[in-house]
């Protein structure tokens, strides 16, 4: 077979394909998410005499054919792998693996973030806890970056300042550190958080500063969820990983124990087991990203209450700390100003923990 012959042959196949994938593209209904990456697809944008003069429609139309572009996620996972194992290239979408365990490139420190966090705590203070007679603690939660990223010669915040600066700009609150009771084993290989079952050291650290029972005290069962976990950074990463098993503490205490959701007025357990059908299984803990939550103790043998102001992290921890309280509130003002958090709850001189993850900190998040 010719030369000649031979690249009309691998034209006419390009041109074959190409159409297949641009009917495909403009016949097959636009997906709205995306589950791998976890956010939201572009649309079609609209077609408006001031989108088109602009070049907002050019742009946007972009952004739609990249989204909506057939076999997205596979082509996602080739050109992955193509840039990770055949490239060697260090990360990949700004994730890293190393030893199977996946994280995200959190560089520089945001001091600016870190500051606008810290304005937003000392507003709750002023507002609520300056006269309130509260015992006030704080402490960050490190990353999986801390035990990680720069042993293995990656870039990372500088989390020495972070804790610096949070101590610092919090004078009213004592310190409580806990980067010594946690190590990389004690947070998932796929996803951002750390095991519920590995962070009693944590809570006992918590309970022993705060002076209360500490969860030693309880006997809990590690419980084996049947679905596989699959992580934020399985599906971003969109490199070869295995899913993970997630494990719930139970006890009596906590099976007893009931979680009112001030937002919807209603009532569920600690852990949400249809929740693992979602798309972020750890929702099963608390149901998630919730604004304000209060969880009730009846079987409490203290009148001692707690206040966390806290993130998705502190959502597997809380059901922990229950046996020296009759009663956690969780509070999120990522999801609710603080101006608006005295409507909904009464400061009288519980016991109150900050305590938000590097990672959030560190973003604008708050």
């Amino acid at each position: 077979m010719s030369n000649q012959k031979i690249r009309a042959i691998g034209a006419a196949v390009l041109v074959v394909l190409w159409s297949v994938l641009t009917v495909f593209a403009w016949l097959a209904p636009s997906q709205q998410i995306s589950e791998a990456e976890r956010r939201p697809l572009a649309q079609f944008p609209q077609i408006t005499a001031d989108t088109l003069l602009s070049g907002d429609f050019m742009t946007d139309f972009e952004d739609y054919t990249l989204d909506q572009f057939p076999l997205r996620d596979a082509f996602r996972r080739l050109k992955s792998m193509f840039h990770y194992y055949v490239l060697q290239q260090k990360d990949n979408n700004g994730i890293y693996i190393v030893d199977g365990y996946a994280a995200e490139m959190e560089y520089p420190l945001n001091t600016e973030s870190v500051d606008r966090a810290m304005r937003q705590y000392q507003k709750v203070y002023d507002l609520y806890l300056k006269d309130s007679g509260a015992k006030v603690y704080n402490t960050v939660i490190p990353d999986k970056g801390y035990y990680l990223a720069q042993e293995n010669g990656y870039l990372s915040m500088d989390y020495e300042t972070l804790f610096a600066t949070v101590r610092a700009k919090t004078p009213w609150a004592a310190w409580i550190g806990i980067e010594d009771c946690l190590q990389l084993e004690d947070y998932y290989y796929t996803d951002t958080h750390w095991r519920q079952e590995r962070i009693l050291p944590v809570a006992e650290r918590l309970c022993s500063v705060m002076q209360v029972q500490s969860p030693t005290t309880q006997t809990y069962t590690p419980t084996a969820m049947e679905r596989p976990f699959y992580g934020v950074y399985y599906g971003q990463a969109a490199l070869p990983m295995e899913p993970e098993i997630m494990y719930l503490m139970e006890s009596d205490l906590i099976s007893q124990c009931t979680v009112y959701n001030h937002a919807t007025g209603k009532t569920t357990p600690i852990y949400d087991p249809a929740m693992l059908e979602s798309k972020d299984q750890y929702d099963v803990f608390l149901g998630g990203a919730q604004s304000l939550l209060t969880v009730e103790n009846p079987n409490a043998t203290t009148d001692r209450e707690l206040i966390i102001f806290r993130d998705s992290f502190g959502s597997s921890l809380a059901p922990l700390l229950l046996q020296g309280y009759k009663s956690v509130t969780l509070v999120d003002i990522r999801y609710i100003q603080p101006e608006m958090l005295g409507r909904f709850v009464e400061f009288y001189g519980q016991d109150v923990l900050f305590m938000y993850s590097a990672l959030v900190l560190n973003k604008s998040l708050i």
